[in-house]
């Protein structure tokens, strides 16, 4: 999660949503980004799935089973939509969104049955960063 974080501090660096996300599989990191929706003039490119293309073009696969997403922020549900896909084998998420995470659509699983989901990882951490970002925003 504490290099999801340093990906989240690039966004927030180039006044992006900081957002970061990586992907490892089996011990090596295999995908780095972070939210890009300004500089790309692009709704789709969260961190989220930027690192989902970046790891499949790497790989050269469409599917992730055995890969792990470490994300600073509870995915929306465009991106979990992307997860469900890609059949991503474990989602590890740092700080809550209630305002935008997919549990505001649904309250069931939009993940794909075989993947796992854990929350709250450094939690304080991501979320200090997102509040920093909205608060000089105001």
């Amino acid at each position: 999660m504490r290099q999801a974080l340093v990906q989240a501090q690039r966004a927030f660096d180039v006044d992006e949503v900081p957002v970061g996300a990586i992907i490892v599989m089996h011990d090596k990191i295999i995908a780095k980004a972070y939210n890009q929706v300004q500089l790309l003039k692009d709704v789709t490119a969260h961190a989220e799935i930027l690192a989902i293309t970046s790891a499949c073009e790497s790989l050269q696969a469409k599917y992730l089973p055995e890969a792990a997403l470490y994300v600073t922020l509870e995915p929306c549900l465009m991106c979990a939509g992307a997860l469900y896909w890609n059949k991503i084998g474990h989602i590890v998420f740092g700080a809550h969104d209630e305002k935008n995470s997919y549990r505001r659509v649904t309250e069931k699983n939009p993940f794909h049955p075989s993947t796992t989901i854990i929350g709250g990882i450094l939690q304080d951490d991501c979320a200090a960063l997102m509040q920093t970002f909205f608060k000089a925003k105001r």
